[in-house]
């Protein structure tokens, strides 16, 4: 084996070590990357829930001011709805019939 050949050899192998150390800098950078960003989302995350929770506590205050029973309207909302055994859940027609931009279809202005 001559020394062009091992030169040649010699330079294939840096070559493919810088290739390499380049996209190791870039994954290390993307790595970076990824950390601020799943970072910045577990304080969004961590916000909502904070104010998700303080929404719950005025909702269950108000209900309880009207005299609903939230446990039972939370029971209702947790029951699994099966649209293949025949039921339909009427919930979503109701809030589709006025268009879902609370306009209204009556002369009058009122609502059905």
């Amino acid at each position: 084996m001559g020394l062009g050949s091992t030169a040649k050899k010699i330079q294939t192998v840096a070559d493919t070590a810088e290739k390499l150390y380049a996209r190791v800098n870039e994954m290390r950078e993307q790595v970076d990357r990824l950390r601020d960003t799943v970072s910045t989302t577990e304080e969004r995350v961590e916000r909502v829930e904070a104010e998700l929770a303080e929404q719950r506590a005025l909702v269950a205050a108000l209900a309880e001011e009207q005299g609903v029973d939230v446990e039972s309207v939370l029971a209702d909302a947790e029951a699994p709805a099966h649209p293949d055994d025949g039921e339909r859940d009427d919930t979503a027609d109701a809030a589709s019939d006025d268009g879902g931009d609370g306009s209204t279809d009556a002369v009058d202005g009122s609502t059905a």
